[in-house]
């Protein structure tokens, strides 16, 4: 079996598909790049250095390297598109076989999303024409940022957002790189873009879901997309505020609610939202 690298090695997904792929097909067949390798070497496996603005830091980085797992950058569009570019020509150069991107589930009409789901579709684009074997998963929203951020919510009295009636898949890191793994260990995945995300919710399901678990009295307000909006940029800066804003704008809209692909990769239904919740309130409890 040749070498499997991941890109953004510390960071909470990479460093959660790395870990499982080492349980899969040791250490020795797993190599981790990230941009302060010192950050990453707790994963216990080889790390390279990987700077997604420097192309030379891949040519040297991908050496050896059969399958590459690229995990989206988190750069402005415009800047992202051309790092995941770079990676991938410098995949090419060192006869890398096979690719797998982790983007971003979203329809580009009707969207404020736009600009974001055009650099991802840009690179999956970049991916499928590269003439390696690919495959590609389209993430969901995560659980864990709403669960980090609880006890906002509880001194909020309850979660606010723009989302309103609109129904979301949510997903966590964990189960993502279980289809990740998956992904890159099969060529039955070769050539295909799954949409990875777990049961439809509204919000107000959400909240009902954290207070069973959190024994919280959690309630659900929805607001209009501009209020939201402005409240995010003012409190997130205006880029990390937009990307938040759109997210929920695009939830309201209908954008996230699709079919998901993740059982028919893993051969195993997607966590339940209250199984997820509680797998993060565990692990809370375990730091």
């Amino acid at each position: 079996m040749g070498k499997i690298a991941v890109t953004l090695a510390n960071g909470k997904l990479g460093s959660q598909i790395i870990k499982l792929l080492v349980k899969k097909i040791g250490k020795e067949n797993v190599i981790g790049i990230a941009r302060s390798p010192e950050k990453a070497e707790y994963l216990g496996v080889e790390i390279r250095k990987g700077d997604y603005n420097s192309y030379s830091d891949f040519k040297l980085a991908l050496k050896g390297i059969d399958t590459l797992i690229l995990i989206s950058g988190m750069d402005e569009p415009i800047l992202r598109a051309k790092q995941h570019y770079n990676i991938i020509e410098a995949s090419k150069e060192n006869k890398v076989n096979k690719i797998v991107f982790t983007s971003v589930i979203g329809d580009l009409k009707n969207t404020s999303f736009k600009p974001i789901l055009e650099s991802n579709r840009k690179t999956e684009l970049d991916v499928s024409s590269s003439g390696m074997e690919w495959s590609i998963g389209r993430n969901s929203l995560y659980i864990e940022p709403d669960l980090e951020y609880i006890n906002t919510y509880i001194k909020e009295g309850g979660i606010i957002n723009s989302a309103n009636d609109g129904k979301c898949g949510y997903t966590s890191r964990s189960e993502l790189a279980k289809a990740y793994v998956e992904m890159a260990l099969h060529k039955k995945h070769n050539g295909e873009i799954y949409n990875l995300l777990g049961k439809l919710v509204t919000q107000k399901e959400l909240a009902n879901s954290i207070n069973k678990v959190y024994k919280t009295n959690l309630v659900y307000n929805s607001i209009s997309v501009n209020d939201y909006l402005k409240d995010r940029k003012k409190d997130l800066g205006d880029f990390l505020g937009f990307i938040i804003g759109s997210i929920y704008e695009n939830i309201r809209n209908g954008n996230f609610d699709m079919k998901s692909d993740f059982e028919k990769i893993t051969g195993a239904p997607h966590l339940s939202l209250e199984q997820m919740i509680l797998q993060h309130k565990e692990e809370e409890n375990e730091i």
